[in-house]
């Protein structure tokens, strides 16, 4: 086993070792599954689960864009009421829709 230390990304870690209940940065080199056994992590496999990760961000980075420009809840609500939700569409969403649309 090589003693060198892998960087302790812990969503990489969580997804290339589902059985990983327990990660601790003392560690350094591996984490524990439910029953306390070691598990010893791969640099090779963590990074492999990053890039995974990496690719679903980015596939879905639209969406979190557009979450960020929209106006609040209650905003958009009040607007609807006193504009309708074809103005509502047309005014609030369709523009934010067009600034971060969906890949193909």
């Amino acid at each position: 086993m090589s003693e060198e230390i892998v960087n302790l990304d812990h969503t990489a870690i969580m997804r290339a070792y589902p059985s990983i209940v327990n990660i601790a940065d003392s560690f350094k080199t591996y984490g524990l599954d439910e029953s306390g056994n070691q598990v010893v992590f791969e640099q090779s496999k963590v990074d492999a689960a990053r890039v995974e990760i990496n690719k679903e961000l980015a596939a879905t980075k639209y969406q979190r864009d557009r979450a960020a420009e929209y106006p609040d809840w209650g905003v958009q609500l009040d607007y609807i009421y006193h504009n309708g939700i074809d103005k509502w569409k047309t005014d609030i969403v369709d523009p934010i829709k067009a600034k971060y649309p969906k890949p193909s």
